[in-house]
């Protein structure tokens, strides 16, 4: 089982006219209007490099949500980001982009579904995609610090949320197979819903297509970090672990950045 390291992730320079990429290069925002909200990765996929992001802005008034996928073209390439990622972009071919939805994600049998909720609910620590594994807390939304946070985070955590909620978090990452081609899984909030799009050909880059479409208006990249955790983590899992509520944070004896890492991250 691989757990291998993965660089700061960021959003390309090309992107949809109405989206707004801050200096970090990770919050990407659709300032006006529905659509041309499409944004990718900065670089190419490496196998088993998860692409994740997190509903941070959400805005009412409009039907359908967050699109998420791979595509085997450079950014550069394009004469123009198309409107929309669905039908537009897929229609130029050498791209797999799915909408999503809890139901239509999932392509995982019953019997694999039942499998990886019982595992959830042992709380394995990791999320295993072929032989490749994730941090699982990393994956998984958590809630701002409120009065019904905690009871929130365990939702996020058990998936009974809607996937598109505010806070969730939407990965992509792609698994080589044995004939060469690759198959894209997306993650919702620490779930594998399976190989979505299959035989994707190995001979060119993949790049993450994030389309910040409709309801959604805000996401952020999350990093993740692999092998051993930082300090500053194990300090994290170890208060969080010993407090009922994250508002409890503010009373502790702490320096005010590790009560921010506590409560947020």
């Amino acid at each position: 089982m691989t757990m291998q390291s993965q660089p700061f992730m960021c959003f390309h320079n090309i992107h949809g006219t109405n989206v707004r990429i801050d200096q970090s290069g990770t919050h990407a925002t659709r300032e006006e209007s529905f659509a041309n909200g499409i944004c990718f990765s900065r670089e190419p996929l490496e196998p088993g490099q998860i692409f994740l992001v997190e509903i941070e802005d959400k805005e009412l008034g409009w039907c359908g949500h967050l699109r998420v996928g791979l595509m085997a073209r450079d950014p550069h390439s394009l004469e123009m980001v198309p409107e929309y990622s669905l039908p537009d972009l897929v229609n130029q071919g050498n791209s797999w982009i799915f909408a999503i939805t809890r139901n239509h994600n999932r392509v995982q049998s019953e019997e694999e579904s039942n499998s990886r909720a019982i595992r959830n609910l042992l709380s394995d620590p990791y999320l295993k995609v072929g032989k490749y594994k994730f941090p699982r807390e990393k994956l998984v939304a958590r809630s701002r610090p409120g009065r019904f946070s905690h009871i929130l985070d365990e939702l996020y955590k058990s998936n009974m949320l809607p996937p598109t909620a505010l806070r969730s978090r939407i990965g992509v990452l792609y698994e080589p197979q044995p004939d060469g081609t690759r198959h894209m899984h997306i993650i919702i909030n620490g779930e594998d819903m399976g190989p979505s799009a299959k035989d994707i050909p190995p001979t060119q880059p993949v790049y993450a297509v994030v389309d910040v479409f409709a309801s959604t208006k805000s996401v952020r990249i999350i990093q993740l970090e692999y092998g051993f955790p930082s300090l500053q983590t194990f300090c994290r899992l170890v208060i969080q672990k010993h407090i009922v509520h994250r508002l409890d944070i503010d009373g502790l004896q702490l320096p005010e950045l590790l009560k921010n890492v506590c409560k947020y991250d």
